[in-house]
């Protein structure tokens, strides 16, 4: 495709023409492995910037921000401007990165998520980042941001709508046992921006230490649910107590959570 002019360089890698061509097939493969079920898309304003603000499940292949990506491609049409935000290593991934690329994904940065919006997009966060994502599987219903903000002062200083996303059965696609945190500490890994080293459960390995070598999720039911969007300055006022409107993103978040979890009667299988 040629270069849009107006965007900036580091959008440019999102190309709708694959994404139409490779829609269908990765759709029916969500839809076949994962039985992917996604409700609310409606919630999401039909045009124009907005935040969507996910819990994250899964380890590095993320499959509820595959699903998701697919449904919104789906209901909105793949020219919407749609940009997902991941780690800096996961987008350094041989074969992986060049893929996630094209389907929109950008390193995850404040200011690369701003960029984003400012040029129009819905742009997909994870405030939890790697601590949510490979939280113990025995807490795959949780919602647990470590307190992070950072997506709060984006909607507020953008003004755009937060979209919460909320997922359940990521956490099914392999077996966490612990984030490793320690052992990521006593290896230097804060380096790199990681806190964790998480030991699971996978298909084929066995156990093993990190989520770096390519693997087969287990083919857990995921179900995602896109909540009303929320105005920050509407709600809290024209200077958001940042800790009052966390409270309030997460709680209602984690209600929504605690339905999903009380609708699925057995571990993968929904």
């Amino acid at each position: 495709m040629a270069r849009d002019e107006a965007l900036p360089e580091l959008l440019d890698d999102r190309d709708p023409d694959y994404i139409r061509d490779t829609l269908p097939a990765a759709w029916l493969l969500a839809t076949l492995w994962h039985r992917a079920e996604i409700r609310g898309l409606e919630n999401i304003p039909e045009s124009g910037p907005v935040l969507l603000v996910g819990n994250h499940s899964g380890g590095n292949t993320a499959p509820d921000t595959f699903a998701f990506a697919l449904a919104f491609a789906s209901y909105f049409g793949v020219e919407r401007r749609f940009h997902q935000l991941a780690h800096k290593l996961v987008m350094a991934s041989p074969g992986i990165g060049a893929f996630l690329k094209k389907h929109g994904t950008i390193e995850a940065s404040h200011e690369n998520a701003e960029t984003a919006l400012n040029a129009g997009a819905a742009v997909l966060v994870y405030p939890g980042g790697d601590w949510d994502v490979h939280r113990p599987s025995w807490q795959s219903g949780r919602v647990d941001f470590a307190r992070r903000t950072g997506f709060l002062k984006l909607a507020i200083r953008t003004g755009v709508p937060i979209v919460p996303v909320v997922s359940i059965g990521g956490q099914e696609t392999l077996f966490v046992l612990t984030r490793g945190e320690a052992l990521s500490k006593a290896l230097g890994l804060h380096r790199f921006r990681l806190k964790v080293l998480p030991v699971s459960l996978v298909i084929p390995w066995g156990v093993t230490v990190g989520d770096f070598i390519p693997r087969l999720p287990f083919p857990a039911k995921l179900t995602t649910q896109v909540l009303p969007p929320i105005d920050l300055k509407e709600k809290f006022g024209d200077d958001p107590d940042l800790d009052e409107a966390y409270d309030y993103v997460t709680g209602t978040m984690q209600t929504t959570l605690d339905v999903l979890a009380s609708e699925r009667r057995f571990p993968v299988l929904g």
